[in-house]
């Protein structure tokens, strides 16, 4: 309940008050200041996000439709276009399927994508970001610059 009218200020004083005394009249513990957001690690890209990227760059090269596409990889387009945008983790049929609509093997889109992810590794060691946790403020090679998939 408040004790002043309803039309008139009230003044809220900028300073912590000191704690009121808890149920059992101790003082109770003061209040931690809120922390403000965190710093953010760079975010690593998504493998369905690379592969899109590989499979539009490629579509667009050819200078072929996601109509064309999809049907030739007999994907519907929306699904299909899903997948370009990174929205969609597709099965390995439709991304072997997708491949061989543009002439590539499900092996060669899948390397490509793992160069991207390799180029993304590297080029956050060059600029001297955060790397496994450290930071690194000289560029460092990278002991493994591959990538591994099973199946």
């Amino acid at each position: 309940m408040t004790t002043h009218a309803p039309n008139e200020s009230r003044a809220i004083s900028p300073r912590p008050q000191a704690p009121s005394p808890g149920p059992d009249g101790t003082a109770a513990a003061p209040r931690r200041p809120v922390a403000g957001p965190q710093p953010r690690a760079p975010r690593e890209p998504l493998w369905r996000d690379l592969v899109g990227d590989v499979l539009r760059r490629e579509r667009l090269a050819q200078e072929r439709t996601l109509k064309d596409v999809s049907e030739a990889a007999r994907i519907s387009m929306p699904y299909l276009s899903e997948v370009e945008r990174g929205r969609k983790e597709a099965s390995s049929e439709v991304l072997a399927a997708a491949a061989q609509a543009l002439g590539l093997g499900l092996a060669d889109l899948l390397l490509l994508a793992g160069d991207e992810l390799a180029r993304h590794a590297r080029s956050r060691v060059v600029r001297g970001r955060v790397v496994r946790g450290r930071t690194s403020a000289t560029p460092r090679t990278a002991r493994y610059d591959g990538l591994c998939l099973a199946a």
